[in-house]
């Protein structure tokens, strides 16, 4: 079989079409797909840089709170060592270890003791030499409370204060009490009656529960002001 030039090319042409036809589908894909490639580079070259200054200044932040602390810390401890050296160098040194207790509050700037034992203030009692006050609530009060006794509640102790003492001599001897051993309301009052002028003023420490298991003389109700 003879095949003439025009078949020889147009088979040529027929054979080739189909490799050029791919190659040009390729190209185009590529021309498509590398600017998204590059761009999807470029997005996590950024992320990647954001996540480094991010751990950056976690890091930066631990290190200055660190430095912060440390400051705070040794300017206290330097606080502290200068103070306890001025006060050791001071004729009046203050103590370093304090009695907060109760008994030690009722204490006079001269030293005298303001408490008074149950013995005393029972003999003081049946001296009636003394007038007892009761620093708990007028509800307790009225349930009970010790014979003769009058109510200043501590806390109506400024509303009710001329009302019950403006007959009371300042120079009496009052006995302020209330119930419980860690009670401060007869404390209180003793402190604010010698504030308020009354110069003999003594404390009966859980006076209530003390004086009912003595059995001594009780009485319920509002029978004094």
């Amino acid at each position: 079989m003879i095949v003439t030039g025009h078949e020889r090319e147009s088979n040529s042409q027929i054979i080739s079409n189909p490799a050029d036809s791919t190659a040009k589908d390729l190209c185009k894909n590529l021309r498509s797909i590398t600017p998204m490639y590059i761009g999807l580079k470029i997005r996590k070259r950024a992320m990647a840089k954001s996540r480094s200054i991010q751990e950056n200044n976690v890091t930066t932040g631990k290190v200055i709170h660190f430095q912060a602390v440390w400051q705070v810390g040794a300017l206290l401890a330097l606080s502290i060592l200068l103070a306890l050296s001025i006060n050791q160098l001071r004729s009046d040194r203050l103590p370093l270890m304090g009695d907060w207790s109760i008994k030690a509050r009722l204490t006079t700037p001269g030293g005298d003791r303001l408490d008074i034992s149950f013995e005393e203030a029972e003999k003081l009692f049946m001296e009636k030499s003394a007038l007892f006050i009761d620093a708990r609530s007028m509800d307790e009060y009225l349930k009970g409370h010790i014979l003769g006794a009058r109510s200043l509640s501590w806390h109506d102790v400024d509303r009710r204060f001329i009302e019950v003492t403006e007959d009371i001599p300042p120079d009496t001897l009052i006995i302020t009490y209330c119930e419980g051993a860690n009670c401060e309301l007869s404390c209180d009052l003793a402190l604010f009656l010698l504030d308020m002028g009354f110069s003999n003023v003594r404390v009966l420490l859980d006076g209530w529960s003390e004086w009912n298991k003595g059995r001594l003389p009780v009485e319920k109700g509002n029978t004094v002001s």
